[in-house]
């Protein structure tokens, strides 16, 4: 590795190939600019792994989970606090273990899926995890129709068509590689911040009342257990796993047992700045809710907004409860959230469809299949059902994103917890029990939650009883192959070794190269082969 004493970052152009080794996925040329951390230690370190967590972070505040926090804090005050502090630990240990399997073996999660799995789990991994990008495109194209609907009183269904030139913005982006779009998206997070830092000041929730609600737990009721649940199935998302093993390897760190165990410290603290703004972002969320909504002073139309509070009524209320100004400001930072989770979720999908498939097309076309997948369902309700429609639209997709996540976090514990693909550097037993843990209970939270969704479904329908029985036949089964594949991957051994990319030496290193990945660093997907065939 080069030696810095003097820069944190070098900029590094190779004039010769690489030598690659078995099971290196590293590029053949070094060809864009490199984030090289030093060698030296130094708390300054920190500042060249800056940047992945603040683009994985996004998943934690994007306009699903705002929708969300509005309700939580709407329906049951500071109440449920607890519960998003709990599920940011849990996401953080979680991504934690996305990061670490990506400095550990030079590759992302989604190529370690298709170098274990057989090609028929594969493509079905792939599918789902290309639905999973989808349906989290949704609540951020909805989000920000809302959101220029609330600054410009543009028509939802024109906000949805507008939300296609994000694309452009993204492409635009996408020139610069990964430090400038990293530091972009920090902007948009310290911008969301900032404006619900200055309505929480202006809502003036008690102190003691949101403390209470952080770390005494309770749940008052069905309601709460249900909102408790959704809370909890909407911080960890599947996409968020393949971009964060993704996003890890434009760092080009020391390939020496203590230089990946430096890197997957540092890459956890890091992850820990980005998500504490995430958290205190949902809390103030919450808080700002829950101050609103108890105040004494709401007219009857404020307190039925309250009972079934989504993002477009929430402007309203925030107008008139705290000002125009605050409904501005809440439409400033909505639009941050949607375009921000615009930008990774499509950059999640890049890294799905290289991972599963190693294919390769144009960044723009890729950009655009995305979104116009998001913007069809999106415009068809936002057209026919209205703001109403759309809102609900976002909870359909949240929904699916709790269906999804096992086929993407069971590979993930499975192979951070295998000695044969970690090395050394497998998850200690503390480590795996604990992941184990927290990742069956939010699986068994998200299938509790499909499966009484689906009876409640039933139940509420107008249809005769003998389809009732029909369609209660096909979703149990469905359910039961659903369940069958989760046990499946659960249960399944890793047939194959991938050992930890190690070298010796200086010398070593310098002719096999590094974890660092040119096409991670660049954001986008080289048009010709550089990577060793993982099949």
């Amino acid at each position: 590795m080069q030696n810095s004493s003097h820069q944190q970052f070098i900029t590094s152009n190779g004039n010769g190939p690489i030598a690659s080794r078995s099971a290196s996925p590293l590029v053949e040329e070094i060809e864009a600019d490199q984030i090289v951390v030093p060698e030296e230690k130094s708390w300054k370190n920190l500042f060249a792994f800056m940047g992945p967590g603040f683009l994985v972070s996004i998943a934690y505040i994007d306009p699903g989970n705002f929708e969300t926090d509005l309700q939580s804090g709407a329906q049951y005050k500071y109440e449920l606090l607890w519960i998003i502090l709990v599920a940011s630990i849990a996401a953080l240990i979680i991504q934690s273990l996305a990061a670490k399997l990506g400095v550990v073996t030079g590759k992302h999660l989604a190529e370690h899926c298709r170098a274990e799995y057989s090609k028929a789990p594969n493509f079905v991994l792939w599918l789902l995890a290309e639905l999973a990008v989808v349906a989290c495109d949704i609540p951020e194209v909805i989000g920000t129709a809302f959101a220029l609907n609330m600054l410009f009183s543009i028509p939802v269904w024109c906000g949805v068509l507008i939300t296609g030139l994000s694309t452009l913005i993204l492409l635009y982006l996408q020139q610069y590689g990964v430090r400038k779009l990293e530091f972009f998206i920090a902007f948009l997070v310290f911008t969301m911040a900032v404006c619900f830092f200055i309505e929480l000041g202006y809502a003036k929730p008690r102190f003691s009342e949101v403390m209470k609600g952080l770390f005494i737990p309770k749940l008052n009721g069905n309601g709460s257990t249900g909102l408790a649940i959704s809370l909890l199935g909407a911080m960890v998302m599947p996409h968020n796993l393949f971009l964060h093993s993704a996003l890890v390897l434009s760092r080009r760190v020391s390939r020496s047992v203590h230089g990946i165990k430096e890197a997957c410290r540092y890459y956890t603290l890091e992850s820990a700045i980005a998500l504490a703004f995430a958290f205190l972002i949902n809390v103030s969320i919450i808080s700002l809710s829950g101050a609103v909504c108890s105040s004494p002073h709401l007219n009857p139309e404020d307190k039925e907004n309250c009972e079934d509070l989504d993002l477009n009524k929430a402007s309203f209320l925030l107008k008139n409860v705290l000002g125009k100004w605050s409904s501005k400001l809440f439409a400033i930072a909505l639009l941050a959230s949607g375009q921000s989770s615009t930008i990774t979720g499509t950059y999640a999908g890049q890294y799905v469809m290289q991972g599963f498939l190693d294919l390769r097309i144009t960044p723009w076309k890729r950009n655009l299949l995305t979104r116009s997948l998001a913007i069809v369902p999106s415009l068809i309700v936002a057209i026919i059902g209205g703001s109403s429609g759309a809102g609900k639209l976002i909870i359909i997709a949240s929904m699916i994103l709790s269906f999804e996540l096992p086929f993407a976090l069971l590979p993930l514990l499975k192979f951070t917890s295998s000695k044969t693909k970690m090395g050394s550097h497998v998850n200690s037993l503390l480590i795996s029990s604990v992941t184990w843990i927290i990742g069956l209970l939010i699986m068994a939270i998200n299938i509790y939650y499909i499966i009484t969704g689906f009876i409640k479904l039933l139940i509420r329908s107008r249809i005769n009883i003998t389809l009732k029985a029909i369609a209660g036949l096909a979703g149990f089964s469905g359910i039961l192959v659903y369940l069958s594949a989760i046990i499946y991957l659960a249960l399944r051994k890793n047939r194959k070794s991938t050992q930890p990319l190690l070298s010796l030496d200086s010398e070593l290193e310098q002719r096999c190269g590094d974890s660092r990945r040119d096409d991670i660093a660049r954001m986008q997907l080289p048009q010709s082969r550089t990577a060793l065939d993982l099949d």
